[in-house]
């Protein structure tokens, strides 16, 4: 019997160690699995906007809300406090070229997205050959254009339409078999001061159609411009591609006595440095610098432009000449100017204006003429201005281009007092004051990225969006805004973002109050300038294209800056000279006071 017992002892011994074993590596079992789990959640939520870059505390969702395009949500709380910045931890893991990734869309907002850079798409250029040579690049000294045969008897009358053909050659004298030039045109006659933009059409096959409408009488002389080759713009395609990066921008840090610089952008690439996201609560904008070694991201100061990092391979440089293949005039192959009759008898009179030509106005006598919406008056001392402003708030946003509209307004306005006269020249905020006529004119900059070399206070970052909802509209509130200068190096779907943003605030302004003014400035060109590799014509272009796309069908209205700029006899600047800027300011006015 006792040996019965001690048998049955011991094997229930070991079947309890067994199950103690078991117990204890199925505990260890789930408590690693468990692990796994945390760490991919981790890696799940913690992503944000640039890619591969993630945050070790994130303190807000980096991405707006999706709102559906044309739709009002609810306006976000104006005391919504500033983004929270963090910082995202070390990495080491190679950087892809296409570094920058963005915030996710609404699916009609991304379907919309999709049709606008379908409809901006540049066609394809050509590889650069290996080894360079600008042999069979485009060449505008052995380019031509004709101007096509007219009607009956070649007459040209006020209200007919030109044609004009453009073909392009290599630098060896050949015909290009390929399209994708950058090429602007304009009819214009020096001194009636009269001038109009020209369509390009683009063949695809080394030739391209430019067309113009016909609008005085006398003189017209056609003028062609290649602005671009192919294949510069095959660089210039690459490096917003892989080098959105190239503008320096910085940020001051500083507690006390210990001060570091770092740089900062929409994307910045992966490296050991952690990163502060300043991505903006309400908008969704974003924006990181790389953290101080010593400091925390709350103490960022302000912001400055840094210079250019630009990243050209062997002998790129020779596709951006000025005066030989980059803003260089083409010539004509016979005459170039045409003789413009009266109208024809059966010529409407009004057809001129009716805005068939699918162009915005033209220059006559120096003035700009509407073809087609408001009509443009002319508001030619202070007396007149002042009495159009009477009583109006008229807010400005943007960049410098929408600055220059407030500096006419400031010298139009004697009686005006200047308030916030010790900000910075060049930055602003600003406003003016007419006590007795009851007129507020204020202009504020846009928010990063800004190149600009002036150190901006981060107080002083403000987005459009979270601007204009801070506006509360109506019958005697104008806003204005123009935001393009200082975002052509980046990819154009941040571009899109950005108006999206400020798409929304819009609606959201005129649901609240419709009978607001809300004016928009569109890009124009800028000609050669130092920065050509950030800052150019084809970039604008494009840019020009999203704006009129973004806002279409809105009840706001189009100030066509592009056109305005073109179809003037004076130089091509990012700042429009003040000839210009003057028949700017008559149309915001004329629509402000039509009668």
């Amino acid at each position: 019997m006792w040996l019965k017992g001690f048998i049955s002892n011991h094997v229930n011994m070991k079947l309890l160690k067994t199950c103690v074993i078991l117990l204890l590596l199925t505990v260890l079992f789930f408590t690693l699995r468990n692990m796994n789990l945390l760490q991919l959640n981790y890696k799940e939520n913690s992503a944000i906007i640039n890619k591969k870059v993630t945050s070790t505390q994130p303190t807000a969702p980096p991405t707006a809300p999706p709102t559906a395009p044309h739709t009002a949500p609810p306006t976000a709380p104006h005391t919504a406090p500033p983004t929270a910045p963090h910082t995202a931890p070390p990495t080491a893991s190679p950087v892809p070229d296409n570094f920058c990734t963005f915030k996710p869309l609404s699916s009609a907002e991304a379907e919309e997205e999709r049709l606008i850079l379908d409809s901006i798409a540049w066609p394809e250029t050509p590889p650069l050959p290996a080894p360079f040579s600008l042999n069979q690049t485009s060449n505008a000294a052995h380019s031509t254009f004709t101007i096509l045969p007219g009607g009956v008897g070649d007459e040209r009358h006020v209200g007919d339409q030109l044609e004009v053909m453009i073909k392009m050659y290599d630098f060896q004298g050949n015909p290009k078999k390929s399209g994708g030039d950058a090429i602007v045109t304009r009819l214009h006659n020096r001194a009636l001061e009269a001038g109009v933009a020209g369509r390009v059409v683009d063949h695809l096959n080394g030739s391209y159609s430019a067309v113009f409408p016909l609008l005085w009488e006398g003189s017209a002389q056609v003028e062609v411009t290649l602005v671009h080759s192919s294949e510069a713009i095959t660089v210039l395609r690459r490096l917003n591609r892989e080098h959105p990066d190239r503008t320096i921008l910085k940020s001051l840090f500083r507690s006390g006595s210990i001060s570091e610089t770092t740089i900062c952008n929409i994307c910045l690439r992966k490296t050991n440095q952690p990163q502060c996201n300043y991505t903006d609560l309400r908008t969704g904008d974003p924006w990181f610098c790389y953290k101080p070694k010593e400091l925390s991201c709350d103490t960022r100061m302000n912001h400055i432009n840094g210079g250019m990092r630009i990243k050209l391979k062997a002998n790129e440089a020779n596709l951006f000449k000025s005066n030989v293949n980059m803003q260089v005039f083409i010539q004509a192959s016979g005459p170039a100017n045409i003789t413009v009759l009266p109208p024809r008898k059966e010529q409407p009179m009004d057809s001129l204006g009716s805005g068939k030509s699918g162009l915005s106005g033209y220059y006559y006598q120096g003035v700009w003429r509407s073809l087609g919406g408001t009509k443009v008056h002319q508001f030619n001392n202070s007396s007149a201005i002042s009495q159009c402003l009477k009583g109006k708030v008229v807010h400005m946003y943007g960049d410098s281009t929408i600055r220059q509209w407030f500096e006419y307004l400031d010298a139009s306005l004697p009686d005006a007092k200047e308030i916030n006269r010790n900000n910075p020249k060049r930055l602003g905020p600003f406003m003016i004051w007419d006590n007795a006529k009851n007129i507020l004119v204020k202009f504020r900059f846009h928010g990063p990225p800004l190149s600009i070399s002036v150190l901006i206070p981060t107080s002083e970052l403000r987005y459009i969006a979270n601007e204009i909802d801070d506006v509360v509209g109506g019958t005697n509130t104008v806003v204005i805004f123009g935001i393009w200068a200082h975002l052509t190096p980046f990819p154009m779907q941040f571009y899109i973002r950005r108006l999206y943003g400020i798409r929304r605030a819009v609606i959201r302004l005129l649901n609240r109050a419709p009978d607001t003014l809300v004016v928009i400035r569109t890009p124009n060109l800028r000609g050669t300038n130092p920065y050509i590799f950030t800052f150019n014509d084809w970039y604008a272009i494009q840019q020009d294209k999203v704006v009129r796309a973004v806002f279409k069908g809105l009840n706001v209205q189009l100030l066509d800056a592009w056109e305005m700029v073109l179809a003037h006899h004076l130089p091509h600047y990012v700042h429009p000279p003040p000839p210009i800027i003057k028949n700017m300011v008559n149309i915001i006015l004329s629509h402000m006071c039509p009668q």
